[in-house]
């Protein structure tokens, strides 16, 4: 099978956890990476710029499943003069050439990494959606959501054209061993004592183990155990969902750390988020974002193979460790 976004945070765990599974493993990679396992052959192409005869001789031969978890990810300062033609060049234009290339040389299936945000950015427990599924109907305005939404329409259309399975993947934050940006400065300010002012925080969102979700992607790469994901949309996540509270008290737990948690009324931290530009911020500390991911249990049976708790004592001790070797 091909994976792009082999080198990824995702990804490279995906990789090894093919591997470990004595799967047949190509990476399409802008150059060779030392970080992969020996047995993952390499082959540097940027997908931007994938010429259709190179492609199928050099990518696809021997390749019956494409997972594909290269994107332009979201960014919190994007410095582009148009980010919405930006991320439209990866998440959408190349998403759909790449799945055509791959249609023409016969894969069977195309697994793609969506995410969450094709359905929104919050939802709300006493009115509707008071939970995100699968099938809830939402055009996102942000790029990145924006651009994977147009993907997935494309693929799917795709699919009636061509036969090619595709299956569709969306998840909330990943955490996991490696995990950069905010999870990773929040691991931090804990492990200092930082007295943060979030200790009465009441919302419920939902997150996915790295762990869960390389075993939820596998499960689907490999038809044979998976028959039923063909032409279907999951959402993915622990089951486990929890406030910003709990969570930084789960991390807490797993520093070994007592969390200096000061209670400040959310509403008031709220209008100043927003006074500041900072209402993105304030949603993702404040508000809810639950999702519904039965689909995946009850239709291929699929169960987690971590609890929260396990993963993040994981993810703080690969964290401990890295800050140790710096």
């Amino acid at each position: 099978m091909l994976v792009t976004g082999a080198t990824g945070f995702v990804g490279r765990a995906l990789v090894s956890e093919l591997v470990a599974n004595r799967s047949q493993v190509k990476a399409l990679v802008r150059k060779v990476s030392t970080g992969l396992p020996a047995e993952v052959e390499q082959v540097v192409m940027d997908l931007g710029e994938i010429d259709r005869e190179g492609a199928i001789n050099a990518v696809f031969s021997g390749v019956d499943v494409v997972i594909h978890a290269a994107a332009r990810v979201h960014m919190m300062q994007d410095q582009s003069s148009n980010p919405l033609a930006e991320f439209r060049k990866l998440n959408r234009d190349a998403t759909l050439a790449l799945a055509e290339l791959a249609a023409d040389a016969g894969v069977k299936r195309f697994v793609f990494l969506s995410s969450i945000k094709v359905n929104g950015e919050v939802t709300f427990p006493r009115r509707r959606p008071s939970v995100f599924k699968p099938d809830d109907e939402f055009i996102p305005t942000d790029p990145y959501g924006l651009t994977k939404y147009e993907a997935e329409q494309g693929l799917q259309v795709l699919a009636k054209k061509t036969g090619m399975e595709v299956v569709i993947i969306r998840s909330p934050l990943v955490y996991g061993p490696g995990v950069k940006a905010n999870f990773a400065s929040m691991i931090n300010w804990l492990r200092r004592g930082v007295p943060l002012p979030l200790g009465a925080i009441y919302n419920k969102r939902s997150f996915v183990a790295l762990d869960n979700l390389v075993s939820f992607i596998a499960l689907c790469a490999d038809r044979s155990q998976s028959r039923k994901a063909a032409n279907q949309v999951f959402l993915i996540s622990d089951g486990e969902d929890v406030s910003t509270t709990q969570l930084l008290r789960k991390v807490a737990d797993a520093l070994g750390k007592d969390p200096r948690l000061l209670s400040v009324p959310t509403g008031l931290m709220s209008f100043a988020a927003k006074l500041i530009g900072k209402g993105d911020v304030a949603n993702r500390l404040f508000g809810s974002l639950q999702v519904d991911s039965s689909k995946a249990r009850d239709l291929l049976g699929w169960q987690p193979v971590i609890t929260m708790d396990e993963q993040l004592n994981k993810t703080v001790a690969a964290f401990v460790k890295n800050e140790k070797t710096l």
